[in-house]
């Protein structure tokens, strides 16, 4: 652990300024979104367009193209979250069921293996698996934060963790410092979003 610190530390020194943009408006992003702060989402916009090039440098490609996607998302996100009503002034916090849930986490895995295979296959991509998983996965649970899925902590948990091993291994050691915090904040979001749910009245839900 000690190790990875060092190493966080002397890539913050020797990585580029748009890294280290990047990774400063990703950690803005959670902590606004933690906060149910719309503002959050233009955060989220210029950090991922910083982000699609730095994975596509270091080939990581399927982050990289997750990265655009992002972009779309923070568009919507920002457009959602701002629709409101004078009953409603909030978008409220809502639940998956289990079987949403099943067929989100099917279609994930179903996913990872097919583009998996491919950049296998036909690409130089480092771990094409494992960044497979983190992309699926991280579409679907964005799509989630655009909709105040209160489960979308859980899934981040599993898909920061895995994030957090490939950029160690390709050397993005301010990112993955970032990934470090992301996963203590996580935890934070799912404990407040916890709370914020049990507060609303009556706590909302989608039977999807």
């Amino acid at each position: 652990m000690t190790d990875f610190f060092n190493q966080a530390i002397t890539g913050l020194l020797q990585q580029s300024p748009i890294e280290h943009i990047a990774v400063g408006l990703g950690l803005a992003y959670l902590i606004l979104i933690m906060r149910q702060n719309v503002w959050g989402w233009p955060c989220a916009l210029i950090s991922t367009a910083l982000f699609t090039y730095v994975f596509w440098d270091v080939s990581l490609f399927m982050e990289s193209l997750l990265n655009v996607y992002y972009m779309g998302m923070a568009v919507y996100g920002f457009w959602n979250w701002n629709r409101a009503s004078a009953d409603q002034p909030t978008l409220p916090i809502i639940t998956w069921p289990l079987k949403t849930h099943a067929l989100a986490l099917g279609a994930i895995f179903i996913l990872s293996g097919a583009s998996g295979y491919y950049l296998t296959t036909n690409t130089t991509a480092a771990w094409p698996y494992l960044d497979s998983f983190t992309t699926w996965g991280a579409v679907i649970t964005t799509y989630m934060v655009a909709q105040k899925v209160f489960e979308n902590w859980l899934y981040w948990l599993v898909i920061d963790a895995v994030a957090l091993y490939l950029y160690i291994d390709r050397g993005l050691y301010p990112t993955a410092l970032l990934m470090a915090v992301y996963l203590i904040l996580v935890v934070v979001g799912l404990i407040t979003w916890a709370r914020l749910l049990q507060q609303q009245e009556p706590p909302a839900s989608n039977h999807a």
